[in-house]
């Protein structure tokens, strides 16, 4: 052998020898050996878990109305469920008013094509409302701002693939999901009452296409008299909604990926939800971090809302990627589905309209004039100026930072331009509205109690204009001695 060929072949075989004791020494920090493969497979499933619940964070809020229908009302799919006056605390809603005798309903086109017959505004009630697929995505409003103009009509309510003939003198909406949901707020006008929209309330008629000529009675349900929650609980409930949504619906394509890794945690489409005592121990630590990081995504400013006011940090409306309202909140672009700012959104409220228009305002607030989050112990001031634009009412309302829902058994919810009858008003006509566990001496007319860590959401309905906001400022929210 030559000299060069020689030190040739003595540099390879040293490299080699290198190479070998270097991966020697790789594979003694991460040998396969030494890393527990139930470990690996249980921190797998917390991940799918938190993501997985993260995902189906508005389709689990429309499953919950459904359940709650079934468990609490002895009702079901189709009925008509009513309110003769507004919710108490015994009432769990995200975020609902306690101002409004809503009416809403579940359906369900598993089975064929189903009719809702809206009723047209009269002189005394109209609605204000939408649709929306089984992901809160709405579809269609109705009422005077919505496809109906006030005049009523006849929706039929179709699977986007249906190939059926469409009959003369209906509004036809489709679907890409089988479970629907529609809640209407009622507009009162000359002097009307609550007692007025529950009446109006069962005028709605929900029925089968293929019964129309012979429909089946609407079964309507009168919901004041009976505690009713719809609150979503982040425990295995929530997966057990989760798997409701997909057994009960077609799997869009944007979902098929999730629906894939869920069934490492039990959730087979056709088959039935039997979690082994590990996926449920990796289901509750992932649902718990799924309510967590969306808890920091609500009380991070800049998250879910934003300021309303510039260089004012007190009072904030929902954040919305720009072009995702005048696109019907698909929550989704050609790219990408934004489920993070869906989720984070429907943690706390339920509908939204397909339009947005100029009905109703919120201001969201969480933090007194100090930049601290409002607590329970503490008393706090707002004042409402007497120039408040809303011209239908405004109302300030308390909510538990919890559960995003009514504070359970407060004997009151919150105050409105409607309670100024028993109100105290100041000198300059506004009034000074109270947040504690216990009202100022003789404020207690003004005083919405507290008891535990909560937010308000302050609404004007009716504003004065769409840009009101340019030209007029809330104030902050104080905390008082």
């Amino acid at each position: 052998m030559k000299p060069l060929k020689t030190l040739i072949l003595v540099v390879a075989t040293i490299s080699l020898i290198a190479c070998n004791q270097e991966i020697e020494t790789n594979n003694s920090i991460e040998k396969p050996s030494t890393i527990s493969t139930e470990n690996i497979n249980y921190q797998i499933m917390v991940q799918r878990a938190t993501q997985g619940a993260i995902w189906a964070m508005p389709g689990v809020g429309l499953v919950d109305f459904i359940k709650a229908t079934r468990r609490d009302l002895g009702g079901d799919y189709g009925d008509v469920l009513y309110l003769t006056e507004p919710f108490d605390s015994r009432h769990g809603f995200l975020t609902a008013n306690d101002v409004t005798a809503y009416a809403w309903s579940n359906i369900s086109i598993a089975n064929g094509p189903m009719v809702v017959d809206v009723p047209a505004a009269s002189e005394k009630v109209s609605y204000f409302g939408s649709f929306v697929n089984a992901w809160f995505q709405p579809i269609e409003d109705v009422g005077p701002a919505g496809a109906d103009k006030g005049n009523g009509a006849k929706y039929l309510l179709v699977e986007d693939t249906y190939k059926g003939k469409i009959p003369k003198g209906y509004i036809v909406l489709k679907f890409d999901t089988h479970d629907i949901g529609f809640a209407f707020r009622p507009r009162l006008y000359n002097r009307a009452t609550d007692a007025d929209a529950a009446e109006y309330a069962q005028t709605i008629k929900i029925y089968s296409l293929s019964d129309a000529n012979n429909p089946t009675p609407t079964k309507y349900i009168h919901v004041n008299p009976k505690a009713f929650s719809s609150l979503p609980t982040y425990d295995h409930t929530f997966f057990e909604d989760i798997n409701h949504l997909i057994q009960s619906n077609p799997v869009r394509p944007q979902d098929k990926v999730m629906v894939g890794l869920l069934e490492g945690l039990g959730i087979v489409k056709g088959q039935a939800f039997n979690p082994t005592e590990i996926q449920k121990k990796a289901i509750k630590e992932g649902t718990e971090l799924a309510w967590k990081t969306l808890q920091n995504n609500f009380f991070t400013p800049g998250k879910t809302m934003v300021p309303l006011w510039k260089g004012k940090t007190q009072w904030q409306v929902w954040k919305f990627r720009e072009g995702q309202p005048q696109l019907g909140f698909p929550f989704e672009n050609d790219e990408k589905i934004f489920i993070d700012d869906r989720a984070s959104l429907f943690f706390f409220i339920t509908y939204l309209p397909k339009y947005l228009g100029g009905g109703t305002f919120y201001l969201n607030g969480l933090r007194d004039s100090n930049g601290e989050l409002f607590n329970g112990t503490d008393t706090y001031k707002l004042n409402v100026p007497k120039d408040t634009p809303a011209n239908d009412f405004w109302s300030a309302i308390v909510y538990s930072n919890k559960t995003k829902g009514f504070i359970k058994n407060a004997p009151r919810l919150g105050l409105s331009s409607r309670n100024t009858d028993t109100m105290i008003a100041n000198d300059d006509g506004s009034y000074d509205v109270y947040f504690g566990p216990n009202p100022p001496k003789g404020m207690e007319a003004n005083c919405i109690p507290t008891g535990e860590d909560f937010f308000l959401l302050f609404r004007l309905y009716g504003p004065a204009t769409k840009d009101f906001y340019k030209t007029w400022m809330l104030g902050d929210v104080e905390k008082v001695d």
